[in-house]
């Protein structure tokens, strides 16, 4: 689990929560958009102020997400180390 008690679900798809000084969550970053129940149900834990941003702008639905979410972050996290080794 993690450190808001965000369901395992909803937190796979997280890429990365960013914090503001005095570290209050502030925006989220996910690999694709959530939908609005997914937001509402974060916002609860993490606070209605939240910024929700993401990395794909495409929808996929949670059967796909299960499928190819290793080989998405993967190839995520490969072409971002490929850009920073340049």
């Amino acid at each position: 689990m993690n450190d808001f008690d965000i369901p395992e679900h909803l937190f796979d798809r997280i890429y990365e929560i960013k914090y503001d000084k005095s570290a209050t969550p502030v925006e989220l970053v996910s690999y694709f958009p959530f939908a609005d129940e997914d937001k509402k149900a974060i916002r609860v834990l993490l606070g209605s102020n939240i910024l929700f941003r993401s990395i794909f702008s495409d929808v996929i639905s949670e059967e796909e997400w299960q499928k190819t979410k290793e080989q998405i972050k993967k190839r995520f996290n490969d072409e971002l180390l490929d850009i920073d080794g340049t």
